[in-house]
């Protein structure tokens, strides 16, 4: 039985700019053991951009198993020998119990030395309902006035939801906007294909709203924790096209 999965995505910046979610990695329970696999998402960004397989995972349709978590996803975990970890778990509204991939659920697992982040599948409830949560992206792009209305955010602070379709970077986009309008960030880009999906079939039924605001010196990727929740109608997520496994 899967008790979590979480997917890796690969940025190409050399080319394109474009996200694309390359391996899939399943946390199993009962006995707890880590499986990993490339995704079409791979395929997808080795014909359009070059992706190369990972040192750890060299062949591209072979599932991978582990009784550990794999090192390429827990060397994006700070060491909970550090003097910050407690701060970094509260940065992540986290507890301090927290698993290593529960810290990569909410911290992605970024590193400033390559081009890899890890998020979530999203998973749906049996009423169709969803809840998902993430750094806000982009801030760096907003206008002075924006940063500024996104510093006095507060806890369980609501925001808008907005589809955006003439974003330059990307052509479609979720942003997120305060309730006077500020416009404050985006959804992470490679959750835009599913959300906009299920946002075209239910447009009513979202909402967002803030968890935390870690001030400065928080890095910008991590300065503010967004909850977002809606209905998800149709088909599973997160299991066709780019995200389905090239080896099941």
């Amino acid at each position: 039985m899967t008790d979590k999965t979480l997917f890796l995505a690969w940025q190409d910046k050399r080319l394109t700019r474009a996200w694309f979610p390359v391996g899939r990695l399943d946390i199993l329970q009962a006995p707890r053991s880590y499986r990993f696999r490339y995704t079409q998402g791979a395929e997808r960004a080795r014909q359009r951009a070059g992706f190369e397989p990972l040192f750890d995972f060299p062949e591209w349709k072979r599932s991978y198993q582990s009784p550990q978590l794999f090192p390429l996803f827990q060397n994006r975990v700070i060491s909970s020998e550090r003097q910050d970890f407690a701060e970094y778990l509260r940065m992540l509204d986290l507890p301090q119990t927290a698993e290593p991939a529960e810290i990569l659920e909410v911290g992605g697992g970024y590193r400033a030395t390559d081009n890899f982040e890890v998020f979530p599948k999203i998973e749906r409830r049996p009423d169709g309902s969803f809840r998902c949560r993430f750094f806000l992206h982009g801030t760096r792009h907003v206008a002075p006035t924006a940063l500024e209305r996104l510093d006095r955010l507060q806890p369980e602070e609501p925001l808008y939801v907005t589809l955006e379709l003439t974003n330059p970077a990307t052509t479609v986009a979720v942003q997120l906007q305060t309730t006077d309008y500020h416009m404050i960030g985006w959804a992470p880009r490679y959750l835009v294909d599913g959300l906009m999906q299920a946002m075209v079939h239910a447009p009513q039924g979202y909402a967002a709203k803030v968890v935390r605001l870690n001030p400065s010196p928080a890095p910008s990727k991590q300065r503010l924790l967004v909850e977002l929740s809606g209905s998800w109608p149709g088909d599973e997520p997160m299991v066709a096209g780019d995200f389905e496994p090239l080896i099941h």
